[in-house]
C-alpha cells in the first residue's frame, strides 16, 4: 500500500493494515449475531472499522510515540497517474472531511448511515461533504482553499 492510500485509511499514522487485521477478526467473531441486508452489514463492518481508529487513537494519546515516515521519492508505481492527485488532494483535507467522503463514495454508505456512524445530523454531513467536494476540486486545480 503506498504511503497517500496508507494516509488516506489512517490519517493519524496507524497501521492500516493492522487495523484491517483486527476488524476482520471483529468481523468474523460477531457475524453470527448479524442481522440485516447488505447495506446493513456495509455499514456495521465501517462502524467497527471507525471504532477500532477511534480506540486506537485514544490508546496512541495515552502512550505517545515518534513516527518516522519513509516516503519514497517516486510515486507508487500500483497507483494510476490520474489517481495520485487525488489521494494527495485528499491529505489535504481535514479528517472530518475526508472521512465523510471516505463514507459517502469509497464504502458507498448513503447520507444517513454516514451522518450514523460520524454522529452528526444528516444536514451536517451534507454541508461537510459540499465543503470537502469543492476543496478537493479547488485542490486539484491548483487553487488550495480552506
Amino acid at each position: 500500500m503506498s504511503d497517500t492510500a496508507a494516509g488516506l485509511l489512517a490519517p493519524d499514522g496507524a497501521d492500516p493494515e493492522d487495523l484491517a487485521g483486527d476488524v476482520f477478526v471483529d468481523v468474523t467473531r460477531n457475524l453470527p449475531r448479524f442481522r440485516g441486508n447488505d447495506a446493513q452489514l456495509r455499514a456495521w463492518v465501517f462502524t467497527i472499522a471507525r471504532r477500532r481508529l477511534i480506540d486506537g487513537r485514544r490508546r496512541r494519546a495515552r502512550r505517545p510515540t515518534v513516527l518516522v515516515a519513509d516516503v519514497p521519492d517516486t510515486p507508487d508505481p500500483r497507483i494510476h497517474d490520474d489517481h495520485s492527485g487525488v489521494l494527495a488532494a485528499l491529505g489535504h483535507l481535514t479528517a472530518a472531511r475526508r472521512e465523510v467522503l471516505v463514507l459517502r463514495f469509497i464504502a458507498d454508505l448513503p447520507l444517513a448511515d454516514v451522518a450514523r456512524l460520524t454522529h452528526r445530523r444528516v444536514g451536517s454531513v451534507k454541508a461537510l461533504q459540499r465543503r470537502a467536494l469543492d476543496a478537493l476540486a479547488a485542490e486539484l486545480d491548483g487553487d488550495p482553499q480552506p
